[in-house]
């Protein structure tokens, strides 16, 4: 899953105005997958590709202890939920914040062929909707849109930017599925996505600082 990532922190952002800002929670969102590439950038993480690894990706994420075990997310989302709450202090956003990093692992586990663990041990776990494009493709789809919906029917605030959001975020989940796949797993790949990962929080950082949250007493900003 891509952009079906990016979902919960839609949710997350506009169910909480005194939370981070739209931007923190697309970083929450993918942080695993972020701190994989960067390992994966120094061979401490690892993975190839395999055309026969799924019907949609053909992605053997064959080492991935520290970033998609649950234990290893449940430390990313901790520490990341941690840095909010001091931040902003404010328990319920560092919550909100550590939920959504967690909410990674879930998708990945309906959507992966078993490579999960639960840290970092042989038992393998993974639904494997990869395999079922039919599904998998007009089910990210559908909670994208209904996030993004979500979001901007909570919020008020210039269309123009969460639109242009909504299609880069389309734009790059077709590039995914339907450009040539990458034939080895190179320090460019790492680069590309971290790169894509980037193009999506400074456009969520714009719809971020345009949205504003509608709360009883009169018209609120969502914090930094």
């Amino acid at each position: 899953m891509f952009i079906g990532h990016f979902a919960p922190a839609f949710v997350a952002a506009a169910s909480y105005s005194r939370g981070p800002k739209l931007a923190t929670y697309f970083v929450a969102a993918q942080l695993v997958d972020w701190a994989f590439f960067a390992l994966a950038m120094i061979g401490v993480e690892k993975m190839r590709i395999d055309p026969n690894a799924t019907v949609m990706v053909p992605f053997d994420l064959h080492y991935m202890p520290y970033t998609h075990s649950v234990v290893g997310t449940g430390v990313w989302a901790l520490a990341f939920g941690l840095v909010i709450a001091i931040w902003h202090k404010d328990t319920l956003a560092g919550l909100l914040t550590a939920c959504v990093v967690g909410s990674h692992w879930v998708l990945d586990w309906v959507t992966h062929r078993p490579d999960l663990t639960f840290a970092g041990g042989e038992e393998l776990y993974g639904l494997g909707l990869w395999n079922f494009p039919e599904i998998a493709m007009p089910l990210e789809i559908g909670i994208t849109l209904a996030a993004f919906l979500f979001y901007i029917k909570r919020s008020r605030g210039p269309i123009v930017q969460p639109l242009v959001l909504l299609l880069v975020l389309f734009a790059m989940q077709a590039i995914n599925w339907f450009a040539p796949h990458p034939t080895e797993a190179s320090l460019f790949l790492y680069i590309q996505s971290l790169f894509a990962f980037g193009v999506l929080t400074l456009l969520a950082m714009w719809v971020g600082k345009n949205r504003y949250f509608t709360q009883a007493g009169g018209l609120a900003a969502a914090s930094v």
